[in-house]
């Protein structure tokens, strides 16, 4: 018999993120890194490691009186669409990605926070879930939530800038050549990233909601490279997201 892997296993402890229904929270906020995790904990009070399988670790906490949790995708769209599938399975229902994002337009500086407006789907992920013009979108009114959070921190306008428009996905960290990074910036795309096609894709067809709020680690047109500048912008860029995502879970009460 042919497994449906569409069917099985919907009630049980994941098999990827070692998460069983009830251990999570309804909302999830999603960095990249699995040492990210610990950052957003930082922010909770009565914290819980529930799982750390593979490259998803998982901790729940309250934000302000809800209850949050924080799961790692791991890096790029195939891994980021399991943890999003298996967290649905197991009770989340919104998602907020947290995470790194390279700047594509002259002025857009590490520590900026950048709030998506939709993706530019250049990933093979959901070209298996989806006709290739299905549109890769957030949420409208997380997406609105992220953007109004961000601006109401201390440091916005002052100490970075919050931006909002399209970004683009890729699979290929080290094959975004100049001729492709130019394209984009033709194309007047604000970051390029590697995971928010998937979660919106993810999302749409399964009836969720999602959204992404990334700190910029460099930019790739004004020549400021992750290797040669402080990474400290870009932690602090982190940190502002994270808060941000909190305080528009807690807006939304998602």
């Amino acid at each position: 018999m042919i497994v449906d892997k569409a069917e099985a296993g919907t009630t049980a402890r994941q098999y990827h993120i070692g998460i069983a229904p009830g251990e999570v929270s309804t909302v999830a906020l999603l960095p990249g890194d699995p040492f990210r995790v610990p950052l957003i904990a930082e922010f909770l009070t009565d914290v819980t490691e529930v799982a750390h399988n593979r490259e998803h670790r998982t901790m729940t906490g309250y934000y302000k009186g809800k209850l949050i949790t924080a799961t790692s995708t791991g890096m790029g769209c195939p891994s980021t669409a399991i943890a999003v599938e298996e967290l649905a399975r197991v009770g989340v229902t919104s998602f907020i990605r947290v995470g790194s994002s390279a700047g594509l337009q002259p002025g857009v500086n590490p520590g900026d926070l950048l709030v998506s407006e939709g993706t530019l789907r250049n990933d093979g992920t959901t070209a298996a879930y989806a006709h290739h013009g299905f549109p890769a979108v957030p949420d409208l009114r997380l997406t609105l939530a992220l953007q109004d959070a961000a601006l109401a921190l201390p440091g916005a306008g002052t100490d970075y800038q919050v931006l909002s428009g399209i970004n683009a996905s890729d699979d290929a960290f080290y094959a975004e050549t100049p001729e492709w990074i130019g394209e984009l910036n033709r194309l007047g795309i604000l970051n390029v990233e590697m995971e928010s096609s998937a979660l919106y894709v993810v999302a749409r067809l399964r009836g969720l909601r999602a959204g992404m709020i990334c700190a910029c680690s460099s930019n790739l047109v004004d020549g400021t490279s992750l290797y040669d500048h402080d990474a400290s912008k870009l932690r602090a860029g982190w940190q502002n997201s994270i808060l941000a995502a909190l305080d528009a879970a807690v807006a939304l009460d998602l």
